[in-house]
C-alpha cells in the first residue's frame, strides 16, 4: 500500500536524527520505489571528510546499487532539506521520478528557491516536486542544531579566555 508524503519524509527526518548524532547538520534521505523504502542514508560530509557524502548522494548510491541499475525512473527521493546544485545534478542524472522536501535551503536550494535544475526543461529529464512536506518539523532540526553549534562554541572560546 502507498503510504503518503508525511509517512516518508518522517522516516527521511529518522535519518537526519542519526545524522544529528554523529555530529552531522541533520539532512536525511529516502528512496521510495512501488512503495516499499529502497534506501535511506543520511549526511555524512564530517565523518567521512568528503564534499559529496550528501544524505541524497548517498540514498541514490545505495539505490543504485540494490537495483542494479543507475535509472531510478519511477522512483521518488524524500529528503528534509531542499537539495542542493549538485544533488540536484545528482538526481537529474539518475531520473528520480519525484522530489519531496521539507524545508527550503535559502542558501543552496535548486528546488526552487535560488534555482530550479529539477524542472529545467533543458535538460533531458524532470522531475516533480513537492515541497515543505514537514516543513516545520525539518527546519527545527536544522536551527536547532546550528544553535546548539553556535553556544557551544561561544563556551569553547569563553573557556579559553
Amino acid at each position: 500500500m502507498e503510504q503518503t508524503d508525511e509517512h516518508y519524509m518522517r522516516a527521511a527526518i529518522m535519518e537526519a536524527e542519526k545524522a544529528r548524532g554523529c555530529n552531522e547538520v541533520p539532512i536525511g534521505a529516502v528512496i521510495v520505489l512501488d512503495g516499499e523504502i529502497i534506501a535511506a542514508a543520511h549526511n555524512l560530509r564530517e565523518t567521512e571528510q568528503n564534499a559529496t557524502a550528501h544524505a541524497e548522494i548517498l540514498a541514490i548510491e545505495e539505490a543504485c546499487k540494490k537495483l542494479g541499475t543507475w535509472r531510478l525512473e519511477n522512483a521518488k527521493i524524500y529528503v528534509t532539506l531542499e537539495p542542493c546544485p549538485m544533488c540536484s545534478g545528482a538526481i537529474i542524472l539518475s531520473r528520480i521520478k519525484k522530489v519531496v522536501y521539507g524545508a527550503a535551503d535559502p542558501k543552496a536550494g535548486c528546488a526552487g528557491t535560488l534555482m530550479n535544475l529539477l524542472q529545467d526543461e533543458r535538460f533531458n529529464h524532470q522531475s516533480e516536486v513537492v515541497e515543505g512536506v514537514l516543513k516545520d518539523e525539518c527546519g527545527k532540526l536544522l536551527s536547532d542544531f546550528f544553535r546548539n553549534l553556535r553556544e557551544k562554541k561561544k563556551l569553547e572560546k569563553e573557556s579559553k579566555q
